[in-house]
């Protein structure tokens, strides 16, 4: 149960006055001294008029008995016994010698939520026949004085504040205060500040064996739970919220036979929660809300409960809730939210007859929605954010007259909205938003609820005409509609109708909302302070937000307004959301010089701005998009000046030049800075890296950029994107790259950079994407030493360099994202991204990356987390392709081409199932295909061409759907789709030896050859050292070679080649 502190200290003193002694009234006359004391007292108040409360003044009658005054009671001898001055906003202040304190028969006294001056009197030991004392709220601060612990008699004591700096108790402290006065049953200690342990806090109530109501919320305990707090037998209540007891529940909670409330909400709890506390007969109020560390599970619930209010939100409870839960006929209040719950909800929710609040939301439930037709005396219901799924026609809405709040957002809902859930006429809000509901609101003309306040019906399939009736809702507050399929036209005249109408958002349908004959003038407009008409076809600015003084949040995204953007628009001061993305618009309106805008967030992405960007007086600027327009100008000297409070400034995919200025480096906030796809040339400002330390985005992809990257990467690096690709930068990866251990997507590809692999970087454990293609690294990839590599890793690109060596088994096992992924069904719905504002999703900076696959050149806009390959082509690995690949179930592309790899290709390529492109051209591989190829269902390219593999192509199986193309140049090879067809007995696989030249020979005969050359050579031995006959003498041999064996030369010829082109290509 969601319950803010100051509403729960109000709670607590306010049940305490259940708890009163009841006082006896009777006729007898009152004492003149009594009379007397009570006006002189009543002579010392003075009161605030500015209070927030009731203004409720003491006014006592002198000429009547003072027993019949307001707050007064007496015993039979005409003595004051009683006094309730609570709520009467007095603000002055009761010292020692006030007449209250010769009040001495007084029995009951309550001076609750006034405003007295801070000091607290001590003189209350005069009144030592107190047995209630309610000074709850009452104005007092600071310690709390001795003299209050000799009130032996007390049964009831309330000092709860929460006022600052409050109460406290030091010297004395709890120990002292409670020591004496054993008779009390009820303490109310909320919100003083104790700062005790558990020891010492559980310890000190011990001799209080009496008490039943133990309420001591921010008193600023910790924990653990003492287990002499067991021996209080007699408690009933138990309050101790807001505390740091950073502890179990103890057990021994379950042994407190007259146990009715249990609350520890944000107490910082931890462990699982015993079973037993669930089964404690006599307990009707459970709430442990707010504890994520707290840990348990449902088990069944027995019918003797006495449970009605039972909150766990937000705590770490998981599994299902068992169809026991009907046994829990009383209860009124259940709250489960943002929890771990999954499974069905139980069918016996309809026994739940006396249910008035219920919040299911943001849990894993799934399955149907059950029936709450027999829930009559319902107001709230909430089952957002699940996986409930089917209709919501089991529930009798009719029946349900009372219910104020429906919340059904994001969950699988399908189905027609039932015409009767708009019908209840308590219905204040209906949010059924981000499910698959369709049909029409056709139906509601003249039926809604007038008190309906918020609808939501945005991201669903609901079709057809706009519903006018809409317009008759003239209560409302808040309308989406957002992201249907609704079409028609929409007069903005029409919302004049809607008066209460703050917050209104039609994107992404296939309306037209028309703004042209709108007459500002004579049209009274809501209001708005949020308005968000995206994707409506607008053709221009609409006038009638010059006067919308109140308007928050703009979006006029994905229309078709073009021209300037209007000057007047930064004239809103309260305008801090504007959205005009992806229209036509090509300037800004001028002038600009004298304007203040209060805008906060701009989103011009994607216009045909033009010219030198503009840059407000706005100082106060956290988002700012400028990309994708038609701006050719230098960034302004002082550019990072202006943008002191920025988080996010994108300037990409615009004509920009020049050198990129060293004030950017005064924008200190920034947390993602793109400048991508400019003309910016120049160094890059080597306090950038530095700004690291909060940056954590840097995308200055496809510029001029020249130099080396920096090492001045600092040891507190935040970085967790870092694109340099597409420039002209050189050098090494410098080692302070290293400390960056956030980081997630690394691309410098397609600059000069050298040295070798870049081990250091092999503790990054984020690591997602590693692209280094085209550059000039060198030597083996293979680091030294033990370590944890990259688990994380599923794009390695490292194509077009000069690394050499084998493949090994060390630098690829521990690439754990290759392999199958457990949780695919969540990880589909994942990709790489940087959140600027963690509540709020409408905001973030969205990783891109260009891969090679299928031979060509692929921007993935969106990185998923599900998406894999390795591109390894053009470089200079050897040997045979490791089984360590086999394992990689989860990856979609294999480049391996352009190397020198050797031996067969593995049949454990027919085990990657997710493989789509499949390149291993132009290596030494030998040998047949494997047939397991054809188990590759989504393969849909593959070239193993220029290699020297043999036999037949597997038959009868999608290999032969590729082209030619995909198989030449394998003289061994032979089937469709080559034209050369095999025959009738196998092809010979090479031998070894044959393997490394791709020639077949006689090597018999040419041992013949040989030998007679020998012979012949030891006759003309003195002749070979004389250089024309030397000369003479190797034509003749390379000529008698070629004759006798063709196939020789010509191989020779073909490898020649194929290293020039190699030279060519890494050039």
């Amino acid at each position: 149960m969601r319950m803010s502190f100051f509403s729960l200290l109000f709670l607590n003193s306010f049940v305490s006055v259940t708890f009163i002694v009841n006082v006896g009234l009777v006729s007898a006359q009152c004492q003149s001294d009594q009379s007397r004391l009570l006006l002189q007292l009543e002579s010392s108040f003075s009161y605030n008029n500015d209070s927030s409360g009731k203004l409720v003044p003491v006014k006592w009658n002198q000429n009547t008995d003072c027993c019949s005054w307001d707050g007064v009671s007496c015993d039979g001898g005409g003595h004051v016994i009683g006094l309730d001055l609570n709520s009467r906003s007095i603000s002055s202040s009761i010292d020692d010698s006030s007449s209250l304190f010769r009040l001495q028969h007084l029995q009951w006294l309550n001076l609750a939520y006034n405003e007295f001056n801070p000091a607290f009197p001590s003189a209350f030991d005069k009144l030592e026949n107190l047995s209630y004392l309610n000074l709850s709220h009452a104005g007092f601060d600071g310690q709390i004085p001795i003299e209050i612990s000799r009130l032996t008699r007390l049964v009831t004591l309330d000092l709860s504040t929460f006022t600052f700096p409050g109460l406290k108790l030091e010297e004395p402290n709890l120990g002292t205060l409670v020591r004496n006065v054993t008779r009390l049953k009820f303490l109310y200690l909320d919100g003083v500040n104790l700062s005790a342990t558990g020891n010492e806090w559980c310890q000190a109530l011990s001799p209080l064996t009496e008490l039943q109501v133990l309420n001591m919320s921010g008193c600023y305990l910790s924990g653990p739970i003492h287990s002499s707090l067991s021996m209080l037998r007699s408690l009933s209540v138990i309050h101790l919220d807001f505390n740091n007891l950073s502890a179990s529940v103890p057990k021994f909670f379950a042994g407190f036979p007259n146990l009715t409330s249990l609350s520890l909400t944000y107490t910082n709890l931890s462990g699982r929660l015993p079973d037993e506390i669930f089964q404690i007969p006599t307990l009707q109020t459970l709430d442990l809300s707010d504890n994520d560390l707290l840990r348990g599970s449902f088990q069944k619930f027995s019918p003797n409960l006495s449970l009605q209010t039972l909150s766990l939100s937000r705590t770490n409870f998981e599994g299902q809730v068992p169809e026991s839960l009907g046994n829990l006929g009383k209860l009124t209040r259940i709250e489960l939210a943002e929890c771990n719950f999954s499974g069905a909800i139980p069918k016996t929710m309809k026994k739940l007859t006396q249910l008035v609040y219920l919040d299911f939301s943001f849990n894993r439930f799934s399955g149907p929605i059950p029936s709450f037709s027999s829930s009559r005396n319902l107001t709230y219901l909430s089952l957002g954010y699940n996986q409930l799924n089917g209709g919501i026609h089991s529930t009798d809405w009719s029946s349900l007259s009372k219910l104020e709040i429906v919340d059904l957002q994001k969950n699988k809902f399908s189905g027609t909205i039932p015409p009767a859930l708009f019908c209840i006429p308590s219905l204040q809000r209906l949010f059924l938003s981000q499910n698959q509901f369709k049909g029409n609101l056709s139906d509601l003309h003249g039926k809604a609820s007038l008190l309906l306040e918020g609808l939501d019906l945005s991201s669903n399939k609901f079709q057809g005409q706009f519903p006018m009736s809409v317009f008759e809702l003239h209560g409302l507050k808040l309308l989406s509609l957002s992201s249907n399929n609704y079409s028609g036209s929409i007069p903005m005249s029409a919302f004049q109708n809607l008066r209460n109408l703050s917050y209104l958002d039609l994107s992404y349908n296939r309306l037209s909302i028309d703004v042209t004959d709108t007459d500002i003038s004579s049209i009274s407009f809501p209001t708005f302070t949020t308005l968000k008409l995206a994707s409506c076809n607008l053709m221009e600015f609409p006038d009638f937000l010059k006067n919308q003084s109140s308007l928050i949040e703009l979006d006029l995204s994905k229309n078709q307004i073009h021209g300037k953007i209007p000057n007047w628009i930064w004239k809103a001061t309260s305008l801090e959301h504007l959205n005009l993305s992806q229209n036509f618009f090509v300037e800004f309106q001028r002038p600009l010089e004298n304007i203040t805008s209060n805008v906060r967030f701009l989103d011009a992405h994607g216009n045909q701005l033009q010219g030198q960007i503009p840059i407000l007086n706005a100082y106060d600027v956290f988002y700012l998009d400028y990309s994708d327009n038609n701006f050719s100008s230098i960034l302004p000297p002082h550019i990072g000046d202006s943008l002191r409070s920025a988080s996010f400034l994108s300037l990409a995919n615009n004509n920009f030049h020049g050198s990129i200025p060293r004030s950017i480096c005064n924008s200190t906030s920034l947390d993602v800075l793109d400048l991508s796809n400019n003309s910016l040339s120049g160094p890059i400002p080597q306090c950038l890296f530095q700004m690291t330390v909060s940056l954590g985005v840097l995308n200055l992809r496809g510029n001029n950029l020249s130099g080396i990257i920096s090492d001045t990467f600092p040891e507190s690096c935040k970085l967790q994107t870092l694109d340099l690709n597409q420039n002209r930068l050189e050098g090494k990866v410098p080692k302070s790259l290293g400390n960056c251990k956030m980081l997630e997507v690394l691309d410098i590809g397609n600059n000069q950079i050298n040295g070798n692999f870049p081990c250091h970087l092999k503790n990054i454990a984020t690591l997602h994407v590693l692209v280094l293609r085209s550059n000039k690294f060198n030597g083996h990839i293979d680091c030294p030493g033990n370590n944890s590599g990259w688990p994380l890793l599923q794009i390695f690109d490292l194509a077009s360099n000069n690394f050499s060596g084998k493949l090994h088994l060390s630098g690829l096992g521990t690439w754990e994202a290759m392999r199958p992924n457990q949780d695919k069904n969540q990880s589909k719905l994942k990709h790489l991204m940087f959140d600027l504002l963690e509540d709020d999703d409408q905001y973030y900076y969205q990783d891109a990356i260009t891969v090679t696959i299928k031979g060509n050149e692929l921007e993935l806009v969106k990185i998923l987390t599900v998406f894999t390959s390795i591109d390894i082509s053009c470089t200079n690995f050897e040997g045979p392709i490791p089984e360590v690949i086999g394992k990689f179930n989860a990856l979609y592309a294999l480049n391996f081409s352009h190397n020198a790899f050797t031996g067969s290709i593995p049949s454990f390529f027919g085990k990657l199932q997710q493989l789509e492109s499949l390149d291993l051209s132009s290596n030494s591989l030998r040998g047949e295909i494997p047939l397991q190829l054809a188990n590759l269902n989504f393969l849909s390219f593959l070239n193993v061409s220029n290699n020297k593999l043999v036999g037949p192509i597997p038959t009868s199986t999608q290999l032969q759907s590729f082209s030619e193309a995909s198989f030449e140049n394998n003289a061994g090879l032979c089937g469709p789709p080559l034209k050369t067809k095999c025959g009738s007995s196998p092809a010979k696989e090479d031998s070894p030896s044959d393997s490394e030249t791709g020639s077949s020979i006689e090597w018999n005969l040419l041992s013949v050859v040989i030998g007679f050359i020998f012979g012949l050579g030891i006759i003309i031995v003195p002749l070979i050292y004389w250089k024309r006959w030397r000369i003479w003498y190797f034509e003749r041999v390379d000529r008698a070679l070629s004759r006798l064996f063709p196939r020789l030369g010509r191989e020779t010829k073909k490898h020649g080649r194929r290293a020039k082109q190699n030279q060519r290509r890494r050039t």
